[in-house]
């Protein structure tokens, strides 16, 4: 090493060397490090002189000038003809010295794949040539196939192209294995067709499926294909057509001839070639139609028309239109309907006023407040009649007698007469005649049946009977006359009896004049007079005492 400048003991200074190869070509792949000591003396290397040492790691850089190789010319994989398409099959490697980007490649198959079988492709990371299936193998078909692969550096170097070439190719076998198989349908798929109207136990279609393997069709149970069937119904015309709606028809009362009122539609339930074109027409069999037509127009609908003008609601307020439709299907299909045209009122425009039995009367001029007045008055009205028909029958005359009246043969005198010897003031002749003074009472609550016994007695009779016989007379006759009021009613006899020999007991003056008549004989008079007996006893007691 030579120095640059002169030495000076009092000045640093710095020397450079340069370091050059010594040996031609030099590989790394057969040596990669290596380390250099470095001495450097002052005093051009005299004795005396001062030195220093250093080493120096030299790595050797790569170049690309190692191409690929094969390790094997021949290689030979096995594959099953089950393999999955998509799927990798095996790998193949080319060795390259090099490294880093100077190691990179590309496998390629060259030849032995016309039809496309196998895909090869190249892994970064290991450098490996990875061999895919492109296609399902068929061992029945091929049994075997020969590649030739082909893998090359990615990364050329012309300086070192004279190594070249940097490639290699090997030879690749596959063997195809044989496998038990599925069996396989000769169609990816179905389709077949069936009239809705076919009878059980109809064929259908038929399906046809093979088993791949030659030597294994006995051997191979439980292994299953699917394959998709599609069965297409086809639809006969069994449906007839039918009104695609219910219509509410109405025709103004000012309706003209040929006029259109409803336009209708039809509908059926079986598919295009058995429905439309839908043909409209009156049913035949009845007589011209006065009123209304059908006009059909050809689209899949009909027109209502009028035959005449002006309908009346007091003559007619409903018509009656039977009509047919049929269907465009092979044999064609018909329905019969009846449609319902009601007559209306309507304004000069067309629209319906009223279809209702209330536009009679409006027609006639009344609106609707005098409408309801004139309802009003006739539930007053009719309120009126019932309180007066119940007014009159509570005004009947009671069935039960009242209390002040609970009698039958009472005569009452509101006149005091001038004592018991005056006999001149009043007519006694019916207090000592009953029957002269009694009217017979019927029964208010029932019609009698039985004309009533008659009570009518001669004076003779009377004035000879008996007080109690003739009370016994009058209970025998009430208990047998059913015309007599009922069992719970009070009947009061006023009869004193003829001519008593006890005189007057009514004297006004009786209790403050002393008299010397005798009541004992009262006693004797039973004992309807026993309280009347007592009463005057003790008064006739406390007189002589």
């Amino acid at each position: 090493m030579a120095p640059d400048i002169p030495f000076n003991n009092d000045v640093s200074l710095y020397l450079t060397g340069v370091i050059r190869t010594a040996l031609h070509n030099m590989d790394r792949e057969a040596r990669e490090h290596y380390s250099v000591v470095i001495q450097a003396k002052d005093m051009a290397g005299q004795v005396g002189g001062l030195s220093g040492s250093t080493t120096v790691n030299i790595t050797l850089t790569d170049v690309n000038d190692n191409p690929p190789r094969f390790p094997q010319k021949h290689y030979q994989l096995y594959v099953p003809e089950s393999a999955q398409v998509g799927s990798a099959v095996g790998k193949i490697k080319a060795n390259d010295a090099d490294m880093g980007t100077n190691a990179d490649m590309k496998y390629t198959i060259i030849n032995g794949d016309v039809s496309g079988v196998f895909s090869i492709s190249t892994d970064k990371e290991t450098r490996e040539g990875i061999i895919s299936l492109k296609k399902p193998l068929n061992y029945e078909k091929k049994k075997s196939y020969t590649l030739n692969i082909e893998g090359a550096n990615t990364h050329l170097d012309f300086r070192f192209s004279h190594l070249g070439p940097f490639k290699d190719i090997t030879m690749l076998k596959i063997i195809v294995g044989d496998v038990d198989e599925p069996p396989f349908f000769t169609m990816p798929s179905y389709v077949m067709d069936v009239y809705e109207n076919a009878k059980t136990g109809t064929v259908v279609g038929t399906v046809t499926a093979q088993d791949p393997d030659s030597t294994n069709n006995f051997i191979s149970p439980g292994l299953l294909s699917h394959i998709p069937v599609a069965i297409r119904i086809l639809d006969v015309n069994d449906n007839p057509p039918e009104l695609a709606r219910d219509y509410d028809i109405v025709v103004c009362e000012n309706a003209k001839p040929s006029q259109v009122i409803q336009t209708i539609g039809a509908t059926d339930k079986d598919d295009s070639a058995n429905g439309p074109r839908f043909h409209f027409f009156l049913e035949e069999g009845h007589p011209l139609n006065p009123n209304f037509t059908l006009k059909d127009n050809e689209d899949n609908t009909a027109s209502i028309l009028t035959r005449r003008r002006r309908f009346s609601r007091t003559t007619q307020d409903v018509y009656y239109l039977p009509i047919v439709i049929s269907d465009g299907g092979i044999p064609s299909l018909s329905s019969s309907s009846t449609l319902v045209i009601r007559v209306c009122a309507c304004e000069r425009d067309g629209r319906v006023r009223t279809c209702h039995a209330e536009a009679f009367l409006s027609s006639a001029g009344l609106s609707t407040g005098a409408l309801i007045a004139i309802l009003l008055c006739v539930i007053i009205l009719l309120a009126i009649v019932v309180l007066f028909i119940t007014l009159r029958r509570s005004k009947k005359e009671p069935l039960i007698i009242s209390e002040e009246d609970v009698r039958e043969n009472v005569v009452t005198y509101d006149d005091e007469g001038g004592g018991e010897e005056d006999t001149e003031a009043f007519d006694i002749s019916a207090l000592r005649n009953p029957s002269a003074a009694e009217e017979l009472k019927y029964r208010r609550d029932v019609r009698p049946e039985v004309k009533p016994t008659s009570r009518h007695h001669t004076s003779s009779s009377l004035d000879s009977i008996d007080v109690q016989e003739f009370i016994k007379q009058r209970l025998a006759e009430a208990d047998l006359d059913p015309s007599v009021p009922p069992y719970d009613s009070l009947q009061t006899y006023a009869y004193e009896g003829h001519r008593s020999e006890a005189g007057s007991i009514s004297s006004l003056d009786s209790a403050t004049t002393h008299s010397d008549q005798d009541y004992n004989y009262l006693g004797d008079w039973g004992p309807e007079f026993k309280k009347l007996a007592e009463l005057y006893g003790e008064i006739e007691s406390e007189r002589t005492t």
